[in-house]
């Protein structure tokens, strides 16, 4: 019998490599895919809190569009399964670094909790912490 406790967390890591790909491309179709209708995210600095899949791709695009962009990359260390629900959830690490040399500019922690919808797993919520 497959371990679905190891399905689920390769499937989110995966999931999370894709998105971090997706927002160093800045391929807003890519990441709109990964994020849940509702999705809920809660940013590091200031806490300000954009729901909805629309409003975070509106954010992203304002991101991208910055003369000096930063590239954020978001680094798993657990990921927890339900045995009750089709969730998980994600903590790690996230560095955000200058698109332009590739310098670290700013760090922190993360959660982030997935729902398998269909096939695909989606964020459904991201809370950040800014540390450095």
């Amino acid at each position: 019998m497959p371990d679905l406790n190891s399905a689920a967390e390769l499937a989110v890591r995966l999931r999370r490599a894709t998105f971090n790909q997706a927002l160093a491309q800045a391929d807003m179709a890519a990441i709109g895919s990964i994020l849940a209708p509702g999705a809920v995210l809660v940013t590091g600095s200031d806490s300000a809190v954009i729901v909805g899949r629309k409003a975070q791709l509106i954010a992203w695009k304002r991101e991208f569009s910055a003369t000096e962009r930063t590239v954020y990359v978001r680094t798993p260390d657990t990921i927890l399964h339900s045995r009750v629900e089709p969730i998980a959830l994600e903590q790690g690490h996230w560095q955000g670094s200058a698109a332009s040399t590739g310098t670290p500019q700013v760090s922190g922690q993360y959660s982030a909790k997935w729902r398998k919808i269909g096939v695909d797993w989606m964020i459904e919520a991201e809370i950040y912490m800014t540390m450095a």
